[in-house]
């Protein structure tokens, strides 16, 4: 789940995060990224780097027992089979939102690792989509939301949560690696109920998916250390 740059400029790096009107990624955007890049453009050459960042997003006790995904030109593939239940992956730019000027951003690396909670319902979605590009088949929100209403894309577990405190991934082009943080993933609700976004809370909304047909809310607890243990710069503006 892609994020971005300095909060308050939360605010703006949910914005961009959070841009719902909903058109297909198919359709030309603004900016440099208009179109989809070819696909090698998105994998990373050395599989052993791509492991070591997909597992730097947990601290790790964490990700040395987790399954680790590698990105392939036809999907992602089981490079490690972990033994915790957690699952560690690189996530690419469409895992922004459809209409995010970013979609289509070649140099997007998010490492994330996932509880097993996440592993069976959100990870799937990021499967989902990148089955969908690699295929050439750009994931739409209606192609979501059939998926969804199908049962392809299984329902949001309760408890589902992720790791994102890699000090090298690179979330956007405004914020690049950002700062460390917690992500829980809960159904579509009023922000107020987790505290969100109000004077003094450590708690953020970020809207990625929210408006959009997955519909739910991303809750974000930024952290003062990145997952080796080195200090983290603190945010502005809380």
């Amino acid at each position: 789940m892609t994020v971005a740059g300095p909060v308050r400029s939360l605010t703006i790096a949910v914005a961009l995060a959070s841009a719902v009107s909903i058109r297909s990624p198919a359709q030309a955007k603004p900016g440099p990224y208009a179109s989809m890049a070819p696909v090698s453009a998105y994998l990373m050459p050395d599989r052993a780097a791509e492991i070591a960042l997909a597992r730097s997003a947990a601290p790790d006790a964490i990700s040395s027992h987790a399954t680790v995904l590698v990105l392939g030109p036809r999907g992602y593939e089981t490079a490690v089979q972990g033994t915790n239940g957690f699952t560690c992956v690189v996530e690419r730019s469409w895992m922004s939102p459809f209409d995010s000027w970013q979609f289509w951003n070649p140099h997007l690396r998010g490492p994330i690792c996932y509880n097993p909670e996440a592993v069976r319902s959100i990870l799937p979605i990021t499967i989902r989509r990148t089955e969908l590009v690699l295929t050439g088949a750009s994931p739409t929100p209606d192609g979501v939301r059939a998926a969804l209403a199908s049962g392809t894309l299984p329902p949001l577990e309760p408890g589902a949560m992720s790791y994102m405190m890699a000090k090298d991934g690179f979330l956007d082009d405004s914020g690049g690696h950002w700062v460390p943080h917690l992500m829980f993933f809960a159904a579509a609700a009023d922000s107020a109920s987790w505290g969100a976004d109000v004077p003094g809370s450590p708690v953020l909304l970020n809207p990625q998916f929210l408006a959009a047909p997955e519909r739910i809310a991303v809750f974000m607890v930024p952290l003062r250390v990145w997952s080796d243990g080195s200090p983290a710069r603190a945010l502005t503006g809380q």
